[in-house]
């Protein structure tokens, strides 16, 4: 019986994860003064800025390991000064953090892909990609796998980065913390775009950065401080418990990397990463973080 259970919870985990969620249901917008729009009878979000402000949203819904899809068209054009921040990250002074940020630039020129990992208020963890493809043509999807051992970035499925969790080795790991999904649109032409000496060209605005596709397989916190994996099925674990029903679905919550996508990734890496801190010793004089050399 208890076999027979843990399949039908893993079948309805897996289905819940198939269907693209209603960002009405979802998301609040909440900065912009209506420059954020959920349109199409929720399933699609456009952020825009203009010289008098940008806009964002934030998840209706905390979550405490998971896997998260969104699909997003950047900003087209020169987009030069602008930052589409699309990230989790819970609260206060010392909050955990995993960011994709997408720095923009002038027309026919690569956006950049920053990504960070902060854990116990603690950041400068980024590493840097050049975009192999034009992120505003077409809809693409950025995932972040959150898992007991894993952080793993993602663009269409193909793996950029892997933060592992090294806690027996003194490095600290978000696991405790639930998270909040947040994106925004802004202004941040004193650094994004060649270090800040190009700036926005506000004859292009309003900017826009359109979003569909959200997807989490994931286990979200609930009354009580309790963590329930997948929605439909109201299946509750205690916080930092494991979260049993997600490891019973047998698919994110224990994933890692193949050696085929461990490739892949260092493939991605070598062709197209740009910034990596644990090859910065300058930044850091007492040496890079420990992780680095493990």
């Amino acid at each position: 019986m208890a076999r027979m259970a843990g399949l039908v919870l893993a079948v309805l985990l897996a289905y819940t994860a198939m269907a693209a969620a209603n960002f009405n249901q979802e998301f609040d917008i909440t900065w912009g003064d209506g420059r954020g729009k959920i349109l199409e009878n929720g399933q699609l979000l456009t952020l825009t800025l203009d010289r008098t402000s940008g806009s964002g949203f934030q998840s209706k819904h905390e979550y405490l390991y998971g896997k998260i899809d969104m699909q997003l068209k950047l900003v087209p054009g020169n987009s030069a000064g602008t930052v589409t921040a699309y990230y989790l990250s819970s609260q206060g002074p010392t909050h955990d953090e995993i960011d994709f940020e997408f720095l923009g630039n002038v027309t026919g020129e690569p956006y950049t892909l920053h990504t960070n990992v902060f854990t116990q208020g603690q950041g400068q963890r980024e590493m840097q990609f050049r975009l192999w493809y034009d992120p505003t043509k077409e809809f693409h999807t950025y995932s972040i796998l959150w898992n007991p051992k894993h952080i793993i970035f993602m663009v269409d499925d193909l793996p950029i980065r892997d933060f592992r969790n090294l806690e027996g080795k003194g490095i600290s790991f978000p696991k405790n913390q639930p998270m909040r999904l947040y994106s925004s649109l802004w202004n941040a032409d004193d650094w994004a775009t060649q270090g800040g000496r190009v700036k926005t060209d506000w004859s292009h605005a309003p900017f826009s950065a359109s979003y569909r596709g959200f997807r989490a397989d994931a286990c979200v916190l609930a009354a009580g401080g309790r963590t329930r994996c997948g929605a439909a099925v109201g299946t509750d674990a205690a916080p930092g418990s494991g979260a049993a029903a997600a490891a019973a679905s047998g698919t994110w919550y224990n994933q890692e990397l193949d050696l085929t996508r461990q490739q892949r990734m260092r493939w991605v890496q070598s062709k197209y990463m740009i910034y990596n801190y644990c090859t910065d010793p300058k930044r850091f004089p007492q040496g890079v973080p420990a992780e680095c050399s493990m």
